[in-house]
């Protein structure tokens, strides 16, 4: 199926509460770089910790591809930063840093296979032990970025040590892809409503001011979210497709 059908039908999936769409269990946010849990999952995680849900989220890379020029923020100062943003804006959405970890693989060099992949492997296995998992979310495996691929690569390394844990992935920069790309078959999966959660969705998106706003100056090659992205991700839906 082309893109230009895929995610269309995607924003048409039938409807779904929490209990439908994950089960009874706890949660697991799988996020290639701090930000995308919010941008794919922050309706989600509010509406589980709403609900008393335990939640994990699993951070994969050190996010310090961002900015690679900047003399201010140098790699280990903005990994440091993202690590900061992050544990404010999930905060926002009602997680605790405690539930968060941070694996630190290189931005835009994340692997897909081997033995530091095998090892995020199991620290998704592991988070999803820790709070007796019903359902993984990891980032849709055609996104265009090397890292958010990659992501959906280590969850599927994972799926044998993740029991009956339901597994869906969610598109972040899938609207970016040509027209014509082939994604395979028409989704499968839900929405969820997350209008209630619309304001504290958004406002940890904006949390990560070094992607969101010109915080770090003095890199004219830095990345920042656009507004319009944000707008798209930040509606009252979100979409989680099954694997």
């Amino acid at each position: 199926m082309r893109v230009a059908d895929f995610l269309p039908a995607a924003d048409q999936l039938p409807l779904a509460d929490l209990p439908t769409l994950a089960g009874d269990g706890g949660l697991v946010v799988v996020a290639p770089h701090p930000d995308d849990e919010s941008l794919g999952c922050g309706g989600l995680i509010a509406e589980a910790r709403r609900l008393g849900r335990a939640v994990r989220l699993v951070v994969v890379s050190d996010g310090c591809g961002s900015h690679t020029h900047s003399k201010t923020h140098p790699p280990e100062r903005l990994r440091r930063l993202r690590e900061e943003e992050t544990l404010r804006a999930v905060a926002l959405l009602g997680l605790a840093a405690g539930d968060v970890r941070f694996l630190r693989l290189p931005d835009a060099h994340v692997p897909s296979a081997g033995p530091e992949a095998e090892a995020a492997a199991q620290a998704v296995a592991e988070a999803a032990r820790d709070c007796a998992a019903s359902a993984v979310f990891v980032t849709w495996r055609h996104d265009p970025h090397c890292d958010h691929q990659a992501s959906a690569a280590i969850v599927r390394l994972a799926r044998p040590k993740l029991g009956p844990a339901r597994v869906y992935e969610y598109p972040v920069w899938g609207w970016t892809l040509p027209p014509d790309t082939d994604v395979g078959p028409a989704p499968q999966g839900y929405r969820l409503d997350v209008s209630a959660h619309q304001t504290a969705k958004r406002e940890a998106v904006y949390a990560h001011a070094s992607q969101t706003t010109d915080l770090i100056q003095d890199d004219p090659t830095g990345f920042r979210l656009e507004s319009a992205m944000i707008d798209r991700l930040c509606g009252p839906f979100e979409r989680f497709v099954t694997v």
